[in-house]
């Protein structure tokens, strides 16, 4: 099983066996040192037994009829009853010394918390080894069951099973009081815990945090190895036998890829998550198929100068529990894949308007809590059961949802001046377009220079460069309308199969321009003519990455047929997962958007649009395949718009073929240029003239007159000065003059100095 793999050319493996056992919940308790650069603390697993005949439900377009067909435990909208709101009790020692207290009660486990590598510590003793224990991690043999979970780059140094039965009050989950056998008992415990129905959600997260902080019951043997942790109880052979509460003692690496420790922009030392490409698998041991939808709460540990903001619900305030020292809570009950977790600690300021006007009051007074929400039945939903604000009716009215931003200190005057501004109007665009936002609230941060990307979108929380706080405003508010995009298609739906992923990168392009639109309060006509201006620009990045990218790699569907399989125990691989070309190519993002905006065009935006709410509300909470979108899109394309559309030739034609679809090719040849990208053949010609020009003074009367341009448009004409064969010094100065492009924005910038 420990594979050395060639980044440059192997798939990255997805080692967790998701088809025997399921996490439903993660509790972490972490606790966060600048000075090693390190995590450290526990990670408490709650299982259950994998039903695959409940994983996925067939749906059809009619959400009602088929979720009154199945389990009214999944489909059910329920009313809450009030509940005390659970208070999370803090430890009193670090998870320093609480690694010493159990290494003094261990039962002769050597100390491995020094070691470089990521060793069992009963592993002399047992003769554990990977091959033996994981080629057959169902266990239909006598062997022990062997639970696999995803894990990289950290150091283990103790697991454990939880004895939950020692949690006050918890005899309530047992629903047979004939049980006899302990680890019987605590096993239907959990799964009592881990089915609550959604109005029970808070009383839920109070027993998984009891539980978590519960006494352990027995060591279990471990192993790991490059991309796995392998877990196993002696006489557990089956995942129902396995333990369904399970602690595990670890430590990050500083060198770990899921974490980045770095210095921000005022110098403050910060860390922040970017599991890009490996996920969450440094950061904390876990499942990371996407199947593994869970929860998660987490105590998070550092020292009182630092804020830390996460991938939750609620806005957490900081506890104080010892000079110096703060603790941050945060929690979540729609469940999702471990790789949306999200975490970034440091000395962020929190980016407030000097003034706060009555919209903003508004929408503060509109701003909610689960623990507010009345659920009563608005829609019916097919997801796994949890508190859903599709089924709240205040949610589903709510324009724009409680948000701050954040930033180091010195960005805060940029913040104040470019992104603060542009948060409500993109959020209220997007509702307007998508309606109900499936996340409650929102935090926006700027993240270090070391950033390798323009933005990332978690739950209830956006990253953002701190380069699109240069210039005006139109590449802040084309990012932020991405990433709030992927609210809907990334998150609340999620990719089945993470090789698909322009079910997540090309919708998110496809509606930043809708949303940028509504924000700005475009006419019609203005904003078709920025979109096809922007059309434009895509098309040529299209081709660029084309001629410049292999050919394997340009196709959106690269697994054909077998997209979604899973080997027998759940573990699969990600294509090219591991390729270091492929976190730059935006094929995924630009193949995506045109065959979206080739289908709208079918469809007919407005009619499109409204489907699209539509897919939402059927598909929110859920992971999909491209045939689920395309199926239920193609039935509501009239017959005389279809022209012979199917599934199968647009996969043939978009989705599993290298370079340019043909469709698009047409398209591209027959349409005229827009309005907007002729103007700038006309400035280029213009520029050509100035260019050409011998140095001499020219009499005053030939003096060219260059109009003013859009950001989009000057991106245009830099890309198409760009490509003449020389550019003297005199035309680079009076570009710089004519445009001031150090004070554009950071692409018009940038492409300044590649002229």
């Amino acid at each position: 099983m420990d594979r050395k793999l060639d980044p440059s050319r192997d798939d990255l493996p997805l080692m967790a066996n998701t088809s025997h056992i399921l996490v439903k919940h993660y509790a972490l308790d972490l606790e966060v040192d600048f000075e090693s650069q390190v995590m450290e603390g526990t990670i408490v697993l709650f299982f259950a037994p994998d039903d695959p005949e409940n994983r996925f439900r067939k749906k059809d377009s009619s959400t009602e009829e088929t979720c009154q067909s199945e389990s009214s435990e999944a489909c059910t909208a329920r009313m809450p009853e009030p509940c005390h709101v659970p208070g999370t009790s803090t430890r009193t020692f670090s998870s320093k010394t609480g690694y010493n207290d159990f290494a003094m009660c261990g039962k002769g486990e050597k100390d491995t918390s020094g070691k470089d590598g990521n060793h069992d510590n009963w592993e002399q003793a047992s003769g554990i080894s990977s091959s033996k224990y994981c080629c057959d991690t169902g266990n239909h043999g006598s062997e022990d069951f062997v639970l696999v979970l995803d894990c990289c780059d950290l150091s283990v140094l103790k697991v454990e099973e939880v004895d939950v039965a020692a949690v006050p009050g918890i005899e309530k989950f047992t629903r047979s009081p004939k049980l006899t056998v302990v680890s019987e008992l605590r096993n239907q415990i959990v799964h009592e815990l881990v089915t609550l129905p959604a109005d029970r959600w808070r009383e839920q997260l109070d027993y998984f945090a009891c539980c978590s902080q519960a006494p352990g019951c027995g060591e279990l043997l471990f192993d790991t190895d490059t991309w796995s942790l392998q877990i196993r109880k002696r006489g557990a052979q089956t995942a129902t036998d396995f333990p369904h509460a399970v602690r595990i003692w670890y430590r990050t690496k500083p060198q770990g890829r899921s974490v980045t420790w770095t210095s921000d922009q005022s110098g403050r030392p910060c860390v922040y998550t970017m599991g890009s490409p490996i996920n969450n698998r440094a950061l904390f041991p876990c499942q990371e198929p996407p199947v593994a939808m869970s929860t998660w709460q987490a105590t998070v540990r550092a020292a009182a100068s630092f804020v830390v903001l996460m991938s939750g619900e609620n806005s957490a305030k900081p506890t104080q529990l010892q000079e110096g020292c703060s603790s941050w809570h945060y929690y979540v009950t729609m469940p999702m894949p471990a790789s949306t977790f999200t975490i970034a600690v440091g000395s962020w300021t929190e980016v407030k308007a000097e003034t706060c006007s009555s919209n903003d009051l508004a929408a503060e007074r509109r701003g909610f809590s689960p623990s507010d929400a009345d659920f009563g039945c608005v829609g019916v939903c097919c997801h796994m059961e949890y508190p859903c604000r599709f089924q709240n009716a205040s949610a589903t009215t709510q324009e724009i949802i409680p948000h701050r931003v954040f930033a180091p200190v010195c960005l805060q005057g940029a913040c104040q001046g470019t992104l603060l501004p542009l948060v409500p109007p993109c959020l209220s665009a997007a509702y307007s377009v998508l309606r109900t936002h499936p996340f409650s609230r929102l935090d926006v941060l700027v993240v270090p220079a070391n950033f390798p990307s323009l933005g990332m979108a978690s739950p209830h929380i956006i990253f953002l460069s701190q380069s699109m706080l240069t210039g005006r405003s139109h590449l802040c508010g084309t990012r932020l309308c991405h990433e709030i995009a992927h609210a809907w298609f990334g998150l609340a739906i999620g990719a089945r199969d993470w090789t698909e992923e322009w079910l997540s990168e090309g919708f998110a392009t496809h509606l930043e321009d809708v949303f940028w639109a509504k924000a700005q309060q475009l006419a019609p006509h203005e904003a078709r003519e920025q979109q096809e201006l922007r059309a434009c620009l895509r098309w040529r990045r299209l081709q660029d990455e084309v001629r410049s990218s292999p050919e394997e790699m340009q196709v959106l569907r690269p697994n054909k047929e077998k997209t979604g399989c899973v080997s027998d125990s759940g573990s699969s691989v990600i294509k090219h997962g591991l390729n270091p070309e492929k976190v730059f190519m935006q094929v995924h993002y630009l193949k995506g958007y045109f065959l979206l905006r080739f289908l709208a065009r079918r469809l007919g935006d407005d009619t499109y649009l409204s489907f699209l709410r539509k897919f939402v509300l059927t598909f929110h909470g859920q992971l999909i395949l491209s045939q689920d979108f395309l199926q239920m899109l193609l039935e509501n394309i009239p017959e005389e718009k279809r022209l012979e559309l199917s599934v199968e030739s647009i996969f043939r034609d978009w989705l599993e073929s290298s370079g340019i679809p043909q469709p698009l090719q047409t398209e591209r040849q027959a349409g005229a240029e827009c309005g907007l990208a002729r103007q700038v053949g006309v400035e280029v010609e213009k520029w050509s003239r100035v260019n050409r020009r011998p140095r001499k003074r020219k009499r005053r009367g030939t003096e060219e007159v260059f109009e003013k341009l859009l950001p989009d448009q000057l991106v245009l004409l830099l890309e198409h000065l760009l490509e003449q064969k020389t550019l003297n010094p005199r035309t680079l100065q009076r570009l710089e003059r004519t445009y001031h492009l150090p004070q554009q924005d950071a692409e018009c910038f940038f492409l300044s100095i590649s002229t």
